[in-house]
Parts: C-alpha cells; structure tokens; sequence
C-alpha cells in the first residue's frame, strides 16, 4: 500500500496545506496499521484488501497495548482520512473504516506459563526413547526461540547453526528471521539427532522433526503431543502450542529484556502487537510489589 498512502500524504501537503507534523502523524498510523494487518497473516498489497474487520482488531489490539483513548482517537481519524481519500480515488469501493468504534471491551491477556511450569513441562518427555527426546526438542526449542507452530514443523535441518546457536525461521508472509537457540534447546536437538532414524526409502526429508514414519510432522500432531504431557502435569489445560510463545516474551520482559529486541525475535512487524506483552509483565510486577512491600499491604481494620 505504499504507493497510495504516498498519493494520500502528497494530497495532504499540496491539496491540504497540512503541516509536516501533521503528515508524518498520518504516515506512522497508515505504516503501523498496515503493518500489524501483516502480522495477522493478512495481505495488505492494495486499500481494497483491507476488511472492517481487520481494522476493528486493530483498534482492540491497540487497547490492549495501553494507548490513550485520544491516541486511538487520532489513529481512528487518521483511517477514516486515508480510507475517505482512497474512495474519492476509486481505490476502494466501499470505506471500511466508516462503521468503525471503539472496541467496548478488549481481549483477555496471553495464557503464559510460569518458570516452573514450562520446567515441570520439559521434565515431562521420556529421554529413553526417540519420539521423547524428539518431544523434549520441540518443547524446548519452541520454548527458547518464541516459534510459532508452524514455524517449528517448517524446519529444515539446514537451517540450524550450533555453532552460533542460531536457527533462521519462515515466518509469515514468507518473511525470515534469525531465532535464537539456548543451551538447553542445542543440547536437546543433538540427543534427538543421535537418536533419529533414518529416513523410510532412502529418501533425503529436510524435515527436522518427523513422525514416526519418518515424514515431516504436522502442527496438529505438535497440539496432541502438547495435550499429552499437559495433562499428566496437572498444567493449564487452555495451554497450546502458542503458549510457548506467550511464555517466551512474557518472560523475556519479565527479565528485564528490550521490547523492540523481543519484537524482534518474535517477527512481528508492529511494535502494537508485541506491547501486549507488557501488559502481563507489568500484573506481574504489580502482584509481587503488593506482596512483598511492607507498606503496599492494607492495615486490618480493629
């Protein structure tokens, strides 16, 4: 959409005498609401591309983020300029940003998991055998890099560096990104290598994790496998596969971590959808302040 977001600031400034704030106010909201429609899995090559029902997640994300009413504001009138401009240009039938309002309520915060309970978690996979220690792999390099679940069945064996503990990842959109592998992830993908069998047929699979007929395992086997050991841990049953990625931001922030170096990690585009992440560390913080602080704590009453 660059082009007709360029036409809309060139008619803001020859047409609309708008001032220079004023155009590369518009520019960052048009930029970052295109860019977060592109972190959902949405393609957004023209205007006409662009539903009412992507712009009204966008709203409910930037809610979540914490923005100011006035800031949503803002942002609300900048869509409806742009939107206004793109019918009178005959590049969209029909403004999706006209029936627009304020979301009433906002999404529930990520599910996430503890310290402990991701380390209950990678205790549960049977080294012993080589669909365990294929399992305890992919918990723990979900885990340690912030995958996504198609990210991880995507894996190829070419695309892991031990040796600068690296592993470069295709995200969405055919987008990559270099994820980071920690110790214990390397460690864990070295024992399923020694232990992974060759693949059926003499055929050469990329795959890095397989079933056990030696083909490329799917998301919703990962889901089963998640389920399995979910339940003989006694853990959160609303925990899935994107769980890890929930608990790998949340505790990155948690541990004092940059959030534009974690927005980088996890791939997305739009610091929008990465500052609900926030949101959970800051509850966090607030919950062991009230629990720790001598003077957060209300006086009994006599």
């Amino acid at each position: 959409m660059h082009q007709e977001v360029y036409q809309f600031l060139r008619y803001l400034d020859v047409e609309r005498n708008a001032s220079d704030l004023t155009i590369k106010s518009y520019r960052e909201d048009l930029i970052d609401m295109a860019d977060f429609i592109t972190d959902q899995g949405r393609t957004t090559r023209l205007p006409r591309d662009i539903a009412p029902n992507d712009l009204r997640s966008y709203v409910t994300a930037l809610h979540e983020a914490g923005y100011a009413k006035s800031s949503i504001s803002r942002k609300l009138a900048s869509l409806r300029s742009f939107f206004k401009f793109a019918q009178r240009q005959q590049l969209v039938d029909n403004n999706p940003a006209k029936p627009l309002r304020n979301p009433r309520g906002t999404r529930k915060l990520p599910h996430f998991l503890t310290n402990e309970e991701i380390l209950s978690l990678l205790n549960a996979p049977n080294k012993e055998s080589e669909m365990g220690r294929r399992d305890l792999a992919i918990l723990e390099v979900t885990y340690s890099a912030g995958l996504r679940v198609s990210e991880l069945v995507g894996m190829n064996d070419r695309d892991i560096d031990f040796t600068d503990g690296t592993i470069r990842i295709r995200g969405k959109g055919r987008k990559e990104r270099i994820g980071q592998l920690g110790s214990h992830a390397k460690k864990a993908l070295l024992e399923y290598f020694q232990m992974r069998r060759p693949s059926p047929n003499g055929t050469k699979e990329p795959a890095t994790f397989r079933n056990k007929f030696g083909g490329r395992l799917t998301s919703r086997s990962v889901a089963r496998m998640l389920e399995k050991y979910i339940k003989e841990r006694g853990l959160d049953t609303r925990t899935s596969p994107h769980t890890l990625r929930h608990s790998f931001a949340t505790h990155l922030l948690n541990g004092g971590a940059d959030i534009r170096s974690v927005q980088e990690l996890l791939g997305h585009k739009s610091l929008v959808t990465t500052q609900i992440y926030t949101h959970v560390s800051t509850a966090n913080i607030k919950a062991a302040y009230d629990k720790a602080h001598p003077r957060a704590k209300k006086e009994s009453s006599n």
